[in-house]
């Protein structure tokens, strides 16, 4: 069995991954059917668990259903009709503890719509009281690829179980049914996806009904009218298991059907329906009479009529405010929260038991308290003073006053009035320079406010004193960042024209050691040259000069005169450079 779990599981887990991702737009439901009725001791009856998840896809659901063991236990649980494909484990129940387990998959593509049939139970009334089934640790589980629980809503059912009669008793059928044959068919359990609770009025008049037969069944009879009891005959209907219909009238109506088999005509299903398709004929919001109009807290009639389902609940709005549910409690009296001044709007929506609704609007106008009036307030305030002002308002009232420094955001403190209704206002901090405003404003104990008075200015200035030294301050705050600007760019000056005038120096010694060696080499190599000149010229004491060495001996005389005015004269220029 824990093999067969572990595959099934995986199966689950395999066909998740291959589903694509997409956002759960919508809820699941659990619920039982039908979900209210009377049965007597000793009955067997059937009651189905059924799943609705209309906008996403599931494919897995789980959960216990309780049920009082003292009242009713289990005969038999049906997977037959289920929309389950595989089982985690087989639908359980254990009457000692009073519980029913189920936990099933529905193989990809899932399954979405309403009225999937889990599993049918089938009851036996033990004694007389009342029944009622409950779910817990339900879920419901996406085919999402992530498995997530889609749950938002579980039903109940409840069943009053009676005592059998034990005298003559009046018939409870205007249309007295047939007694079932022995081994005929029991009453079948009737589903509708479009009216799936007997006691809730729906907007659609097209219902649909569907239920479950066997192989063995033969024939169906179905009928719908008015009468809670009546008997649809036994002519059949085909061997269906689902009836459709167009344009049903307003009302409250039942669907009656039977099954036949080999044994014959079975027990009769009764299944109520309620439709309304209709507005409510009318909606009148009326203002109740106010003397004080400055109350802000007002009082509206709504008169609502609906013949055919009933109001369910308001949808009221004021303003552009978000729209809040109401119910009546009767008296037909809606009253506001607290409102501000000035012109307001309600819109109202009178909804009826089916959804449909019909809208009224008014507009009215809450006005304002008289403003307080400021009877003191200093006009001009030095440095670190304290700000007092006095007013005159309604008596022990809360006077909220207003105050704003220049650009800065406006702070508000609460103050109360006497008994007279006065009232004094003392700043919390000690004002500063710059220029302040003050208005104030009236709260009386109904929430109702005055409009704010006219602001008044508050110069707040330094004494001399304290203005000169801080105009002097101001003053050296600028010159001794100037000073000492120039003192270091004074410093920075001597600083690299003392070091110019020691490079200077010692450029001028530089050049004078370089004038001196230069003037010894120019002498030595000028004493050389000249000596070889009179060796040339002593030559021709022997012999006739070549022309070729005369020239040579002119152009040396000639170059070794102008090498040493060349040089004199670049050794002049560096000094004078470097003066």
């Amino acid at each position: 069995m824990i093999k067969i779990k572990n595959i099934i599981i995986s199966l689950l887990f395999l066909s998740a991954l291959i589903i694509p991702y997409q956002k759960v737009i919508a809820s699941a439901s659990l619920y039982f059917a039908p979900s209210l009725k009377s049965y007597t001791v000793g009955d067997v009856f059937q009651v189905g668990v059924f799943v609705s998840s209309a906008e996403q896809a599931m494919n897995a659901a789980s959960g216990i259903i309780k049920f009082p063991q003292d009242k009713i236990e289990v005969v038999s649980i049906s997977k037959s009709g289920s929309i389950f494909n595989l089982w985690v484990q087989d639908p359980s129940f254990s009457n000692n503890n009073g519980v029913v387990n189920f936990e099933g998959i529905v193989l990809n593509p899932g399954f979405s719509g309403s009225g999937g049939r889990i599993i049918t139970i089938s009851f036996k009334a033990k004694s007389a009281g009342n029944a009622e089934l409950k779910l817990s640790l339900a879920s419901v589980l996406a085919n999402d690829g992530k498995g997530s629980n889609i749950l938002s809503k579980t039903g109940s059912a409840n069943f009053d179980i009676e005592l059998k009669a034990t005298g003559p008793q009046p018939p409870k059928a205007t249309t007295p049914a047939p007694i079932s044959s022995a081994g005929a068919p029991l009453a079948p359990i009737v589903f509708s996806e479009t009216h799936p609770d007997s006691n809730q009025w729906y907007a659609n008049n097209n219902p649909k009904f569907s239920w479950s037969i066997e192989n063995k069944i033969t024939g169906v009879n179905v009928l719908t009218d008015r009468n809670p009891n009546s008997n649809p005959g036994i002519k059949s209907d085909g061997n269906i298991d689902h009836y459709d219909y167009q344009d049903v009238e307003d009302g409250k109506w039942y669907f009656h059907i039977r099954l036949r088999n080999t044994n014959g005509w079975g027990a009769i299903t009764h299944y109520s329906f309620l439709i309304d398709t209709k507005k409510p004929e009318s909606f009148i919001i009326t203002e109740e009479a106010r003397e004080d109009k400055t109350n802000p807290i007002i009082n509206f009639v709504f008169d609502a009529k609906d013949e055919s389902s009933g109001i369910d609940y308001y949808e009221i709005q004021i303003d552009s405010g978000s729209p809040q549910r109401w119910e009546d409690n009767e008296n037909h009296i809606y009253k506001t929260p607290v409102l501000g001044n000035g012109k307001h709007i309600i819109i109202a929506k009178a909804i009826d038991k089916a959804g449909n609704f019909l809208a009224s609007s008014v507009e009215f106008i809450i006005e304002p308290l008289e403003s307080p009036i400021i009877t003191e307030c200093p006009h001009e305030l030095k440095g670190n003073d304290i700000l007092i002002a006095k007013g005159e308002t309604y008596p022990n009232a809360q006077v909220v006053v207003w105050l704003q420094k220049e650009k800065d955001d406006p702070q508000s403190q609460i103050i109360l009035s006497d008994k007279n209704g006065k009232f004094v206002f003392v700043a919390d901090e000690k004002v500063k320079n710059g220029i302040y405003q003050l208005w104030v404003e009236v709260i009386d104990e109904r929430g109702a406010r005055s409009e704010l008075t006219k602001k008044l200015p508050i110069a707040v200035k330094q004494p001399a004193v304290l203005k000169i030294g801080t105009q002097a301050v101001g003053f050296l705050s600028v010159i001794t960042p100037l000073i000492a600007l120039i003192f270091l760019l004074l410093s920075l000056f001597f600083f690299w024209w003392n070091k110019f005038s020691l490079m200077k120096t010692r450029v001028k010694k530089e050049v004078d050691e370089a004038e001196e060696v230069l003037e010894k080499a120019f002498s030595s190599l000028k004493n050389k040259i000249h000596n070889r000149i009179k060796l040339l010229e002593k030559t021709k004491l022997k012999r006739k000069l070549t022309e070729e060495e005369i020239k040579i001996i002119r152009q040396l005389k000639k170059d070794l005169n102008d090498a040493e005015k060349s040089i004199k004269k670049e050794i002049v220029d560096i000094k004078e450079e470097i003066k």
